[in-house]
């Protein structure tokens, strides 16, 4: 009876130090350190280092060192649903052509029941299961089952394949991590833009989406993104997919559009402030700065270090995206937060075109010299008034082409580029175009909730970061305000030398005695913004962040803030897809695409699984039309022949021929001048 008792202690396979600690370890006792030595740069016991690390003491310790570095354990018996994690060690490094094999497929469940997993659980619980493994069950009228159909696309993305090479296993545990990104890309699908909206959705209707018993709980769900938020390994994951990305869609890569979004903080704590232009305000916030495709969609995110501007971190975004394309000629598309002569000469010396709006006053163009242009661009037709000029910068040294369009009102815009060999017409589009991007934010605020806070941690910011002197600031008040007070007392004594009389007062002495009062105060008013003007030139413009204030120098977390953006853009680029095929087979798809797709994954399915087939059948939507086009869309998905990710279940989708309405009876003819109340009516 005791040996069937709650173990006392740190239960068997759970791990007492971190993954990240585990590698250290290795690498230190590679290098032929003992234990104690170890021990003490980690600052932990000798004892967790020998028990829980050192392998060859006893072959339960050896199993755990194992499954603690390299994936699950399989000691001696231990059932054959237990895989060991793939070659590639947490962190390695990812190739394109590692993509071309099959992602791992989970072993069999030794659960007889689908909707009781309890076998699987068990084997989590002693730490020999990294991921359940996913079993179906026949299941109808499954609520929101219509999201499975973005699975193809997912799984096409890369984003399980590149995190099993980046993160390697999370486990030992039931919800590993195939599960939980599969968990939190379907959610964002199905627009629970929180993990704490969990609680009001049935964890039994999630789990037969995802094969299991029930969906995970919103700790458990937190728990996961922490787990992966700890291995720091959101900026690689992101740099990995876009490079699959440009791999998939290089022929979009020609232009990439480049601007930043502003996340209004309105928590407690004191960080650095931006300006919110959709608010006109300057408010407290952090800046992410997002990469889009030609067609709008994302490429990448990058989290701006203090609000830096556009001028300051256009070059390290730019340094990241030349190993993405290539060597293929790419222009950045910019709005005039990037506006710097220097600046474009940099880019254009390292081998990137510019696209952007000129910013400052311009001379005036002649409305006769605008010409009418016409032309067909990505299948739809644009109309212009432009003017065509080259001008220059830097003293003559940088040379650009000036294209200006004249709208109906008489406004003139005049965009900049370095493009000499595009049309007039295709630079003024490709410029305006830029809007698509704004849109996008826009939609992922309000479908995806992109400015939602994933946790309330904070971070130590730099401290020498230079910011501008608050002194300054303060001083610059009370010159606006002594500059004020003067020019309402210098109009005061203005005012009273033309009202002066000169039969009373024809000498100017004798008009200073009579106003010595406001003379005085004229005076004194001189002095004082004098001084000010002095002290503010004694003082350094911009100072280290430590130094201007007496609160500690923070700022808020970004690497779980980064992972989930990550996983919304990955959902955002999976409905992109799947409105591309749907787009020929729906007459409104660029008015309604979205709607539909966003109809289709709320949609309630029949859910059953063959031998070697996970059939998936919708049930009719609000419309017959719309129910062909959804039912088109998934002959196009059969056709990719996609397994389901952790199983060899390959995916079928149909749906539900919509009800016939309308039909005849076959009864009895009414005869001739038959009353309406006849019974054979």
């Amino acid at each position: 009876m005791a040996a069937l008792a709650t173990r006392s202690g740190w239960r068997l396979g759970r791990r007492r130090i971190a993954d990240t600690r585990l590698r250290g370890i290795r690498r230190l006792t590679a290098q032929g350190l003992s234990n104690c030595e170890i021990a003490r740069r980690l600052g932990v016991t000798e004892k967790a280092i020998r028990k829980l690390v050192s392998p060859g003491t006893s072959p339960v310790q050896g199993a755990l060192f194992g499954s603690a570095v390299t994936g699950v354990a399989r000691p001696e018996g231990a059932p054959s649903s237990v895989r060991p994690c793939p070659a590639g060690a947490p962190g390695g490094q990812v190739s394109p052509g590692q993509f071309d094999e099959q992602p791992p497929v989970a072993a069999r469940s030794f659960d007889a029941d689908p909707s009781n997993r309890v076998v699987d659980r068990l084997l989590a619980c002693t730490g020999l299961l990294e991921d359940a493994a996913p079993v179906f069950a026949e299941a109808a009228t499954v609520l929101g089952a219509g999201v499975m159909l973005a699975i193809p696309l997912l799984a096409h993305s890369g984003i399980f394949r590149i995190a099993r090479k980046l993160y390697g296993e999370i486990g030992p545990a039931f919800y590993g991590l195939r599960t939980t990104l599969l968990t939190l890309l379907l959610l964002a699908l199905r627009r629970i833009k929180r993990p704490e909206a969990l609680k009001e959705h049935d964890p039994a209707t999630l789990g037969r989406i995802l094969g299991l018993d029930r969906g995970p709980e919103v700790k458990t769900l937190r728990r996961k993104l922490s787990r992966l938020a700890s291995l720091h390994l959101a900026e690689r994951l992101g740099a990995e997919l876009a490079r699959w990305r440009v791999e998939q869609r290089g022929r979009l890569m020609g232009f990439l559009y480049v601007d930043g979004h502003v996340r209004v903080y309105h928590g407690k704590r004191r960080i650095p402030k931006a300006h919110v232009a959709r608010m006109r305000l300057c408010l407290p916030a952090t800046t992410d700065y997002w990469v889009n495709d030609q067609a709008g969609d994302p490429l990448f995110v990058v989290m701006a270090q203090a609000n830096a501007g556009m001028v300051r971190i256009l070059p390290e975004i730019l340094a990241g995206v030349r190993p993405l394309v290539g060597p293929r000629r790419v222009t950045v598309v910019f709005d005039r937060g990037g506006w710097s002569p220097k600046l474009f000469g940099k880019l254009i010396g390292d081998g990137f075109d510019i696209l952007t709006y000129r910013k400052g006053r311009t001379r005036r163009i002649s409305a006769r010299r605008f010409v009418l242009r016409r032309a067909k661009l990505d299948g739809r037709w644009v109309t212009y008034n432009l003017h065509d000029q080259a001008v220059r910068f830097l003293g003559g040294s940088l040379r650009l082409r000036q294209v200006t369009r004249l709208t109906d009102n008489g406004h003139q815009t005049p965009v900049l580029t370095s493009r000499w060999d595009l049309r007039d017409v295709e630079v003024a589009y490709r410029m305006f175009e830029r809007w698509r991007q704004e849109n996008f934010f826009k939609y992922m605020r309000e479908e995806f909730l992109i400015d939602a806070l994933c946790d309330y941690r904070v971070e130590p910011d730099d401290p020498t970061r230079t910011v501008p002197n608050p002194e300054r600031r303060a001083l610059d008040k009370q010159i606006r305000s002594a500059r004020a007070d003067l020019a309402r007392l210098e109009q005061a004594y203005g005012t009273a030398a033309i009202d002066n009389r000169e039969q009373r007062r024809p000498t100017m002495r004798g008009f200073k005695i009579a106003h010595g009062k406001l003379g005085h105060k004229l005076r004194g008013a001189r002095r004082r913004l004098v001084v000010l003007l002095a002290r503010r030139r004694a003082l350094p413009r911009r100072v280290e962040v430590r130094d201007a204030s007496d609160a500690a120098v923070i700022k808020l977390a970004t690497e779980r803030k980064q992972l989930t953006s990550i996983i919304k853009m990955v959902a955002y680029q999976a409905e992109s897809d799947l409105l591309a095929l749907l787009r020929p087979h729906y007459a409104r798809a660029d008015q309604e695409g979205r709607t539909l797709l966003h109809e289709i994954f709320a949609a309630s399915a029949h859910v059953n699984a063959t031998d070697d087939e996970l059939q998936v059948t919708l049930t009719p939507l609000s419309s017959p039309h719309r129910t062909l086009a959804a039912e088109a869309l998934s002959r196009l998905l059969n056709q990719t022949s996609t397994t389901f990710p952790g199983s060899h279940l390959r995916l079928r989708f149909a749906v539900q021929p919509p009800p016939r309405i309308g039909l005849a009876f076959p009864g009895p003819a009414r005869p001739h001048g038959a009353h309406a109340h006849d019974p054979a009516r």
